[in-house]
């Protein structure tokens, strides 16, 4: 489409997906914000446990010591998750919980210290502020409905951005770049709209493809979970739950399996694990810059004869980890936080200006010659 028709179609397509998705936008932008430095804010908000200082060279606990020692901190209690935390390598984090199967909130985190197996403190699960804004952010308070509806409005933000560079395009011809006109306070807004917007378009092209790609999350692991985990994990449907004899045994395993690998966590086994109860899931994560970002399941048979399984990660998964950390701006640390969080801002004048023009052309009428008056005297005239 081109010429005054086809600017007239796009600017209108520009203008309905712009407003459709718009409400949804800001409140994505303003919650986005706190998150960008989410690991910042908790670090200051939240109780920490640090492990205290030792000799270098002091060597970590074998993890079933460590296992033991939280067992008979805890005695009755079942382990969940281990987990090791890539910004304190000195901790260990035993997930437990009074019951094989724990509905929410009846879990806790024991903080152990991995080298003497002390117990440094307990974390008990807990909903705060930044919890709040990451479900608002996620689904607006209504799991996946919420959240296949978010990235329905991102789709509409995509098409908006298209949209809204096509209709930008004739301005780019004949004005110098950054051009504010002052002749009306709507010219000088719709100049100001079109600035923040085209500086703001590649990160918000970029910002909304990978949140949409993350709405799809739940829906992209169940369907991989139904495809290729069933026939593997067959023969050890309906057996009752087995305890492993080792973790560091299953753990080097895996090593020998993966020795690129950087072992990250390990999910126990019960009936829910994978849909095996007789399985640990050691999760693995790369040593590289990029392989670091990714997670690979293996699954420990309880029998040390059963050789590791290695499910084959599908690309759609893949390239659903490489997204999360984009979306927050997480590949270069606080300084790609803050052009992050910069670029926020800006994202949000461009939206609330635009909400304006809108409120302004219904409210002053917004005809075919308004509009063309906005225009430079060279593109009118194209």
């Amino acid at each position: 489409m081109t010429g005054t028709r086809g600017l007239r179609i796009w600017s209108k397509v520009h203008t309905w997906t712009s407003l459709i998705s718009m409400l949804f936008l800001l409140m994505l932008c303003i919650t986005g914000l706190p998150l960008i430095f989410h690991e910042e804010i908790e670090d200051l908000t939240e109780q920490q446990f640090a492990a205290p200082q030792l000799p270098s060279g002091t060597p970590a606990a074998p993890v079933d010591d460590v296992l033991r020692a939280a067992q008979q901190a805890r005695p009755g209690d079942h382990v969940l998750f281990v987990t090791w935390r890539d910004e304190q390598p000195s901790v260990v984090v035993i997930t437990m919980s009074p019951t094989p199967k724990p509905m929410r909130g009846q879990f806790y985190r024991l903080v152990m210290d991995a080298r003497t197996k002390a117990v440094l403190g307990e974390e008990r699960p807990q909903r705060g502020v930044m919890d709040v804004i990451l479900l608002l952010h996620k689904n607006m308070l209504l799991e996946l409905p919420g959240e296949l509806f978010l990235g329905a409005m991102g789709l509409l933000l995509v098409v908006s951005i298209v949209s809204g560079v096509v209709v930008y395009a004739p301005f780019m011809r004949r004005l110098a770049f950054g051009t504010v006109r002052q002749r009306s306070r709507r010219l000088k807004w719709l100049d100001l709209h079109n600035l923040f917007g085209i500086v703001t378009t590649v990160w918000l092209f970029v910002v909304g493809g990978t949140g949409v790609i993350n709405t799809l999350a739940m829906p992209m692991y169940d369907y991989w979970r139904g495809q290729v985990l069933p026939p593997l994990l067959a023969p050890y449907r309906g057996q009752p739950v087995a305890q492993p004899s080792s973790l560091d045994q299953a753990i080097a395993r895996v090593r020998t399996a993966l020795p690129e690998g950087r072992l990250t966590s390990i999910t126990m086994p019960t009936a829910e694990n994978f849909g095996s109860p007789r399985h640990l899931v050691v999760w693995m994560k790369g040593n590289s810059a990029l392989t670091a970002l990714l997670a690979t399941p293996t699954l420990v048979d309880v029998d040390q004869n059963v050789p590791v399984l290695v499910p084959q990660m599908p690309w759609y998964l893949t390239l659903l980890q490489m997204s999360r950390p984009l979306h927050f701006g997480d590949y270069g640390g606080l300084p790609l936080k803050i052009v992050w969080a910069l670029l926020d801002l800006v994202c949000i004048v461009a939206l609330i200006t635009g909400l304006y023009l809108w409120i302004a052309k219904q409210r002053f009428g917004g005809s075919a010659r308004a509009r063309a008056a906005a225009l430079p005297t060279e593109t009118r005239s194209a």
